[in-house]
């Protein structure tokens, strides 16, 4: 499953460590560039700027679309690929069935209904970040981006609901144990767009991360 990625990270971090004295490798600059670095590096190398979500509008970000033109938008995409049960597929690939894991409460939830999916650093919160500076196609890439599976991801209806547009300053998953694997997806998510933080955010995560692994991880920049 899409969500199980920080112990395999951890087995692999000894032989990415790299000395005290030593400055990491900068983050990714270009499109397609990649870069692998512990991920409290990853937090210091965010930009620290106030936010701004003056002309914010959802619609600004179009979604959920067919990028690939096989019948299946966005949404769809996400949920195939993080069921634990597979739903059957019909015409309009509409899903029934299956089953899928929402780790920001720890359930299990049946059928595709009681399912959100959710943009792990918010819409807004991007438009916040950097966004507002996009060009829509950009913001398209960003609301649909299927090409790091850190950016989207199928929660019960409930808790996003409970997160809607908040950062981890005002909001971590229900689910503790979830906490860690949460932050450090959302500093690479950040990293892959090239997208700020502001003070109160870069605390928190500050905090939670410095209870947790220090993971190396891996971000290929979007823009």
């Amino acid at each position: 499953m899409r969500f199980l990625r920080t112990a395999a990270a951890a087995a692999v971090f000894a032989a990415l460590l790299v000395p005290a004295s030593a400055h990491a490798a900068p983050a990714a600059a270009a499109p397609g560039d990649s870069v692998t670095l512990p991920v409290r590096e990853a937090l210091v190398q965010l930009p620290v700027r106030t936010e701004d979500r003056t002309g914010y509008e959802r619609t600004k970000f179009k979604h959920w679309v067919d990028a690939d033109r096989d019948g299946c938008n966005t949404r769809a995409e996400v949920l195939k690929a993080e069921a634990v049960v597979a739903p059957e597929q019909g015409a309009g690939c509409k899903l029934t069935g299956g089953e899928w894991y929402s780790p920001y409460d720890d359930r299990y939830i049946a059928g595709p209904s009681g399912l959100d999916i959710d943009h792990l650093v918010p819409l807004a919160e991007a438009w916040d970040s950097g966004a507002s500076a996009w060009t829509a196609k950009e913001r398209e890439a960003y609301a649909n981006d299927l090409g790091d599976d850190r950016a989207l991801i199928a929660v019960s209806a409930a808790s996003n609901r409970s997160k809607a547009d908040q950062d981890p300053a005002t909001w971590l998953p229900p689910a503790a144990g979830y906490r860690c694997q949460y932050v450090t997806d959302w500093v690479a998510d950040k990293t892959r767009w090239g997208l700020s933080i502001d003070a109160g955010e870069q605390a928190a995560l500050t905090e939670v991360l410095n209870a947790c692994p220090n993971v190396p991880v891996t971000v290929t920049a979007a823009r």
